[in-house]
């Protein structure tokens, strides 16, 4: 897009490209969007369009923009405690601390606070390897759990690959996904049989003393939206307690509400010994996130020093952000929501465009948290862009969509669509109606049969 014509909004967008350096990006390719303010569902541009906010920034605004409560509470907070070290104990995170504790599986009563997703993991991966001597981690191919070092080699798409030099101690498995399934299987039945009967065949051959966790996203997010088929997690589950591995939930992109439940995991009846989590716990305002802790882990540290802390754990103004959040989508029956657009408008809606759009090759979702599958040819199952890359027909899908007034989250050949969990129905209808003049895009170089 061309630089705002706003004298304003010109001046930020050269200083970005002079000085800022983005992740994940080829720093000259980039041609970032100037937002200048926010509010509810909706952006804004530099120039004053409007934009419906699909993408969940990063999956994190769960109260959508610039919700009022969570505002005041960084603002009072920050008129009476802006910061304090974490070796002080504070009002504000020890009252996020219950809140999250409260809403999470029996047995799970303390939190370690981080700044985000990535430095929860790395602390869940350093208590499960000193709560059991072990040294290897599990974790699935098409799973993603941060950008730092040791995150980025436990992770399972192609951004590992330039960072990978095989010191992490990560061993990968192929989780279950029916749609693209490496196990030849032909009902969700048979691909969480032979999903499990291959992850505990790995650990057999690698040496089950050597693992100290199996880390897992309850829902695989950036890579393609995934819900695990009825009892697969509680396969999991059973696996890890047979060998004594640390079973770990990912939950940083789909933790408080994103599914429709608080955690995903109440969905499947599991209780993990660690869950990490961030983005949505205060909506991304200030960052935040953190490991809850079973008993039994924690109980490895009442008399044993933890060797591992933050300047800025449990933040003052973060969690006060987390409160106010929590507080608010309790009162506002937000995550109930969540679940019931997903079940009645946003899944039906999607659906509906795939009966329409060939180039949709599935839909997936749960909650308020859906992708879109676009293939050249529902057969073959071909991507519309290949791995580890995009096409200009995702391109031409995605402009249109913002031409239209509509932001979403993309990676490789799928669209995700993660809006607010109070959004409201009619916007949800807008976006659809967006997203239906976009495909044609995708439906414009579709080379398989047509839709019987």
């Amino acid at each position: 897009m061309p630089a705002p014509k706003d004298d304003a909004g010109r001046r930020t967008y050269e200083l970005d490209r002079a000085h800022v350096f983005h992740s994940w990006s080829a720093q000259a390719a980039l041609d970032p969007m100037v937002v200048t303010r926010s509010e509810g569902s909706y952006l804004w541009d530099a120039d004053g369009a409007r934009y419906l906010d699909f993408s969940g920034q990063l999956v994190y605004t769960n109260v959508g923009h610039q919700h009022p409560r969570v505002v005041k509470a960084i603002q009072d907070q920050a008129a009476t405690l802006c910061t304090i070290a974490p070796a002080h104990a504070n009002d504000k995170r020890a009252l996020a601390a219950k809140l999250i504790t409260d809403r999470a599986p029996e047995g799970m009563n303390k939190v370690f606070f981080t700044n985000g997703g990535a430095d929860a993991v790395e602390h869940a991966v350093r208590m499960a390897r000193l709560h059991t001597g072990r040294y290897k981690v599990l974790t699935q191919y098409r799973g993603y759990h941060g950008g730092t070092h040791l995150t980025i080699n436990m992770s399972g798409d192609h951004r590992r690959w330039p960072n990978d030099n095989g010191t992490a101690g990560t061993v990968h498995f192929w989780g279950p996904f029916l749609y693209r399934s490496a196990f030849h299987a032909t009902t969700e039945a048979e691909e969480c049989e032979r999903a499990l009967e291959h992850l505990e065949q790995l650990i057999r051959f690698e040496g089950p003393e050597s693992f100290a966790a199996l880390v897992l996203e309850t829902v695989a997010g950036t890579s393609g939206v995934m819900p695990p088929p009825p009892g697969y997690l509680q396969g999991v589950r059973e696996i890890c307690d047979r060998y004594g591995i640390v079973y770990v939930a990912d939950e940083v992109m789909v933790g408080f509400g994103r599914t429709g439940t608080w955690f995903a995991v109440e969905q499947h009846g599991v209780t993990p010994d660690l869950i990490t989590f961030a983005k949505g716990v205060n909506s991304g305002y200030v960052p935040l996130g953190g490991v809850i802790i079973g008993d039994h882990i924690a109980e490895t540290f009442a008399h044993r020093v933890y060797p591992g802390g933050l300047t800025y754990s449990g933040h003052p103004l973060a969690t006060a952000a987390a409160v106010a959040t929590i507080e608010a989508m309790a009162d506002e029956k937000i995550v109930e929501n969540a679940a019931e657009i997903g079940r009645t408008v946003l899944g039906p809606g999607l659906r509906a465009l795939a009966e329409r759009h060939p180039s949709i090759g599935e839909v997936r979702g749960v909650g308020a948290f859906w992708a879109l599958d676009l293939v050249t040819d529902r057969e073959t199952k071909e991507p519309l862009a290949p791995y580890g890359g995009s096409s200009p027909a995702i391109q031409a899908v995605l402009a249109e969509a913002k031409a239209q007034g509509l932001l979403v989250f993309t990676n490789y050949h799928r669209i995700h669509l993660a809006p607010p969990l109070n959004v409201t129905e009619a916007e949800v209808k807008d976006a659809l109606t967006a997203l239906d003049v976009a495909l044609a895009h995708a439906d414009a170089v579709y080379t398989g049969a047509p839709i019987a």
